[in-house]
């Protein structure tokens, strides 16, 4: 149950936005090192913060992860690395439920399409960015950043031959310029059976106390040979210790803490509706497409897991959203920040960009749900037509007039995704592209001219069994020809999914030209505006926004009130086995433990604790994120939050509020005495 925030939380931080407790999700330029010392005695010097910055990796299809070794190996979340244990897998060997361990290098497994980045430089490119859009007005000067944002990514991908990203913070009070070293040959070492990695399943996902050795370890390679790995964070072989301050780095994927009001309303009554409707859907095909035998289950297990992942989540953020003392306190920070206001200028100006952004997202919420399923959609083989018709249109345009995905400076990332050989099952994309265009139906109507395209007369049903049946884009090869031979090859082309692809592109297009004329033109100066003036009167005392970028959270090893008790600091495989037999008379599955867990037990010291919970601001994405010790030693790896902290999407409260890690002896003592990887425990703590 999500608690109601506002009894306890100071006024100066709620209503203020200033940050309270340990709260914020920090950039590596702007770590409050003083605030840290003033509370816990210690002060993060520079060489231990590059360290650390220079050890987290980014797993690029969403999670976090660091480098343990100087040998390469990486360790992340099972969860994280689930997608390419399923791509790995067959029927004959399924990584994800059985697990996989490699005692020797010649033996680890590439990944189908991994890429991991580590983030080796950071430009703040605000002023350059500034100076490009000067004076013009409102339309020309979003063309003008966007071109002059393309420029700076692709002269430096030229110049460094990094990876390079355009960041923009505090809504665009800040652009910075960050570089990244991409690793893509990436190889498994372990991962541990799914059984004990999600122990509990959907039931115990984000609840606390938590019984999870949710890891796996990854090695990077480069010219072929193991990475010699210069930074890396090792592991402690201390016990976390209650009240010990910990250190979190990893990529949160996205925060709504420093929107408008209006912004709040709009994803209360319409986005989070939207994606919840979705979740439903999908879940309610996956399920019966699961249900049809085991090969099916095995092929959509990983979906099935995002889903129920993202649904959840979700659910409790809506819950907080609608939650009627939770809108009033939203509408109390932003009523109390612009009154702090004193200056009549800056006041004005303010007080026209908040007008601005109220206006603009009326107009919007007239064309969402158009906009959200108007489209192409489904699984991999609708996202890949979609993608090849819009990059064969896109690549003939001057680099600073193509839409973002499609510039010269990602035009790499975006063939090695689309070129992938990750497996694809026909079967289960026709049932996830008949769920779409149900959807659509059902949202848009018959008469609408999106769905009359993505139809064209025939049921759901029939028209996703047609399309699917005959394309032939599960090809790799047949995709790299449609590349190759651009707008004249696709045109040509008789696949059904291309030539639908081909029809839906100019619809989209339209959706997005008005996104671009009628919500960007004002939407981005509006809310640069406020960030300037927040900027003017708290400087950078407070964080921006999480974007799926490297941060750093800290707090303590903490116990909270739960249910009229108190949640413990750690749990420990004692309690694995005792809510094993405490289950063991019901037919759920979800409490079971893997045969190893059960003819290795005595071989355990059951007192090593598992589980962890600490107060440090982390939310999606910081998934696999390493949580560190003030010896720069990885404690734990973060795995999940708590439900009382699925509200973080919109604030944080440090009373109830935990992230939850895998404590690092937990992974030794299983690697020892359940998986008989001796080897590779060694290599870890050597």
């Amino acid at each position: 149950m999500i608690k109601k925030i506002t009894a306890t939380l100071g006024i100066a931080a709620l209503t203020l936005g200033i940050s309270h407790a340990d709260e914020g999700m920090w950039t590596f330029d702007n770590i409050p090192s003083k605030q840290i010392k003033a509370k816990y005695g210690f002060e993060p010097s520079k060489q231990w913060l590059d360290n650390i910055r220079l050890s987290s990796v980014r797993f690029n299809d969403g999670g976090s992860g660091a480098f343990i070794s100087s040998t390469g190996l990486v360790i992340t979340n099972h969860h994280v690395a689930s997608k390419q244990l399923q791509k790995m897998s067959s029927s004959e060997n399924d990584y994800l439920k059985n697990g996989f361990y490699a005692k020797d290098q010649d033996k680890e497994a590439k990944c189908t399409d991994l890429e991991l980045n580590v983030l080796v430089n950071m430009e703040n490119v605000t002023d350059r960015i500034g100076k490009a859009v000067k004076g013009l007005p409102k339309t020309e000067a979003i063309k003008a950043q966007k071109a002059e944002i393309a420029a700076i990514e692709k002269e430096n991908s030229k110049k460094t031959g990094l990876r390079s990203e355009i960041v923009s913070l505090y809504n665009g009070g800040e652009y910075w310029l960050y570089s990244y070293k991409q690793y893509r040959d990436v190889r498994l070492v372990m991962a541990p059976e799914k059984q004990i990695a999600f122990y509990g399943g959907s039931h115990d996902n984000f609840t606390y106390p938590r019984y999870d050795l949710d890891f796996a370890i990854f090695r990077v390679y480069e010219n072929g040979k193991p990475l010699n790995s210069k930074n890396y964070i090792k592991f402690s072989d201390e016990r976390p210790k209650e009240g010990e301050l910990i250190f979190v780095s990893g990529h949160p994927g996205k925060t709504r803490r420093n929107i408008t009001y209006s912004q709040y309303l709009f994803n209360r009554d319409f986005i989070y509706p939207a994606n919840l409707y979705r979740y439903d859907k999908c879940l309610e095909a996956l399920y019966a497409y699961a249900d049809t035998s085991e090969e099916a289950r095995r092929r959509s297990e990983t979906l099935i897991f995002s889903y129920e992942n993202g649904k959840k989540a979700t659910t409790g953020e809506f819950k907080g959203l609608t939650d009627p003392t939770f809108s009033a306190n939203f509408e109390l920070k932003e009523k109390n920040f612009r009154n702090i206001i004193k200056d009549p200028e800056m006041k004005r100006t303010t007080e026209q960009a908040y007008e601005n952004v109220n206006k603009v997202l009326k107009k919007y919420s007239k064309n969402y749900e158009q906009f959200y399923f108007g489209q192409l959609q489904g699984n991999r083989l609708p996202s890949i037509a979609m993608n090849i018709a819009r990059y064969v249109k896109e690549i003939k345009k001057p680099d600073s007039e193509r839409k973002n995905g499609f510039h010269d400076s990602q035009l790499d990332r975006f063939r090695y995704i689309n070129l992938s050989k990750e497996p694809i099952y026909k079967d289960l994309e026709k049932v996830m592209l008949q769920t779409w265009l149900e959807m659509s139906l059902e949202k848009l109507g018959e008469n609408d001219d999106a769905v009359k395209i993505l139809l064209d007369g025939q049921t759901p049903g029939d028209r996703a069994e047609y399309l699917i049946r005959t394309t032939k884009l599960n090809d790799v090869s047949i995709r790299e020809e449609l590349l190759s031979g651009g707008l004249k090859a696709c045109e040509a082309s008789e696949d059904p999914l291309i030539m639908l692809a081909l029809k839906m592109e100019p619809i989209v297009t339209q959706y997005e030209k008005w996104v671009q004329s009628e919500y960007e033109s004002a939407m981005i100066p509006a809310l640069e505006k406020i960030a300037e003036t927040k900027f003017s009167i708290y400087g950078k005392n407070i964080y921006p926004d999480a974007t799926f970028t490297l941060r750093m959270a800290y707090g303590p090893i903490l116990r909270y009130d739960m249910n009229g008790t108190q949640a413990p600091p750690f749990t420990t495989f004692y309690g694995l086995y005792d809510r094993r037999y405490s289950f063991k008379n019901t037919e759920e599955p979800a409490w079971e433990l893997p045969k190893t867990y059960l003819e290795k037990k005595n071989s355990l010291d059951l007192s090593v604790p598992l589980n962890f919970v600490y107060d440090a601001d982390t939310i999606g994405g910081n998934s696999g994120s390493p949580v560190i010790n003030t010896k720069g030693e990885l404690l734990g790896i973060n795995f999940d939050r708590n439900i009382e902290g699925l509200i973080r999407q919109f604030v944080y409260d440090g009373r109830y509020s935990r992230s939850i890690a895998v404590s690092s002896v937990a992974v030794i003592e299983s690697l020892r005495n359940i998986y008989d990887a001796e080897k590779l425990a060694d290599e870890i703590m050597r």
